[in-house]
């Protein structure tokens, strides 16, 4: 089965002090920045397209074709601006690579900024990410030191300057507009569009908003060429990406797989499930995208597959639950999560996460009553939608899908504790604290 991985972004992540510049060029690192330098920026730009990029934040917007969005006749200056701020639940893939490869980043960086003609661009890592802040600050300075950044990027007469950014540890500052109020230092909230970033984003000037993983790609494709990008993954989404699983999985990590590869044999390379025990739903990706069950196993993860199937393919965060997990408990948490962490600029996600919490807590606690299921339905239906960003949408989709495929649990919960009916120290991976609760 290890055919299957593509190890390209993940390649030097074993290596030794993998993170050194020294380390990176002796992989060949920085050999496609000299190659794009040569190219033209619309040749990049082009190369891009043709690779089938899409946006590995979530959305799979096509990478070349939001570039092209940039009006090169705005007499303000060009922004790119790499979205580093990876909160949503089960998500562990851009910080990973930030940390062990993030010279990989900086060469993508300029060479992505060199395509959209910007010469200034942004890294936005979460602030809790201390750690990771620090590694790529530590890249940034290695290579300016190395005439990669600064004036005159290898005597091309290019100019790039690149700042690394932390947030304040907000959720909602993965959302690119409200990324770029922080980073205009204000509250981090969603803007109303259009203006779309590409126009009016970062100090009012065109914008490209990009995903760590997507620009981190970048350098591959333009040294080994659009056609062997695309020869990976499938027809309408090419290439490979990082797949996190997590959960009751016996190797839990990051596989790098071409997209369209399945959850069995993702679950095949992770070693299966934990010993003795059966899949019994996960997410494909993240908690903000409709979970799927053992029925979906064979179903390619690709972007169309998983919108075919009702679901989004999202950030590849495939949390992994077997039979012992209540359903119930789980979704608590995940609405619980996005009550907090809502901006409170919109009244559905600001006020209906928070009834949601309510109602669930009644369900797991086996205190509902007769209709509380399609109230709380009700209650979803009517936060789903009726927002700026797409917090709210994440928000109610576990809890749709929830009731979707998992209806008898909830009507357990008209008489049963969820605790009752799966104990939750059997569910946890780790030690459980006095009384059994993890």
């Amino acid at each position: 089965m290890t055919d299957m991985l593509t190890p390209v972004l993940t390649a030097n992540w074993a290596d030794d002090r993998a993170w050194k510049l020294a380390n990176y060029e002796r992989r060949g690192g920085y050999q496609a920045l000299r190659k794009a330098l040569k190219m033209s920026a619309d040749d990049v730009m082009t190369a891009v397209k043709e690779s089938g990029l899409r946006g590995r934040g979530g959305a799979g917007f096509p990478t070349g074709m939001k570039w092209s969005f940039v009006p090169q006749n705005n007499p303000n200056p060009k922004y790119l601006v790499v979205n580093g701020d990876e909160s949503e639940p089960g998500t562990c893939k851009d910080i990973p690579l930030m940390m062990a490869s993030p010279h990989t980043l900086v060469e993508g960086v300029i060479i992505s900024s060199y395509a959209i003609r910007a010469h200034h661009a942004f890294i936005y890592i979460r602030g809790e990410v201390l750690h990771v802040h620090r590694r790529m600050q530590q890249a940034v300075r290695e290579a300016y030191s190395a005439g990669y950044l600064g004036k005159n990027i290898l005597g091309t007469g290019y100019d790039l300057e690149v700042i690394v950014h932390a947030g304040a540890g907000a959720y909602i500052c993965g959302e690119e507009t409200a990324l770029l109020d922080s980073l205009e230092g204000r509250r981090g909230q969603p803007r109303l569009r259009p203006p779309f970033p590409a126009v009016a984003g970062l100090y009012a000037s065109p914008t490209v908003v990009n995903n760590v993983e997507s620009i981190a790609s970048v350098p591959s494709i333009i040294a080994n060429g659009a056609s062997w990008f695309a020869s990976m993954g499938t027809e309408k989404s090419k290439g490979f990406g990082i797949y996190s699983l997590s959960g009751h999985v016996a190797r839990p990590g990051q596989y790098e797989a071409p997209l369209g590869i399945t959850m069995r044999q993702l679950l095949d390379l992770a070693g299966g499930m934990r010993n003795g025990h059966q899949l019994k739903f996960f997410t494909p990706g993240g908690s903000s995208t409709q979970i799927l069950t053992a029925a979906h196993l064979d179903l390619p993860l690709d972007f169309d597959s998983v919108a075919a199937a009702g679901s989004l393919l999202g950030t590849r965060a495939l949390q992994t639950f077997d039979e012992t997990t209540s359903v119930v408990r789980t979704t608590l948490r995940w609405v619980e999560f996005y009550k907090h962490e809502s901006c409170g600029k919109c009244t559905p996600c600001r006020e209906g996460n928070w009834w949601l919490v309510q109602m669930l807590k009644k369900f797991e606690a086996g205190q509902a009553e007769e209709g509380d299921i399609e109230k709380l339905l009700d209650v979803a239906s009517n936060i789903g939608g009726r927002s700026f960003c797409a917090l709210a949408d994440g928000a109610v989709a576990c809890v749709q899908s929830a009731v979707k495929e998992f209806r008898s649990e909830f009507e357990q919960g008209y008489h049963t504790p969820a605790w009752e009916l799966f104990p939750y120290e059997k569910s946890a991976l780790f030690a459980t604290n006095e009384g059994g609760r993890a």
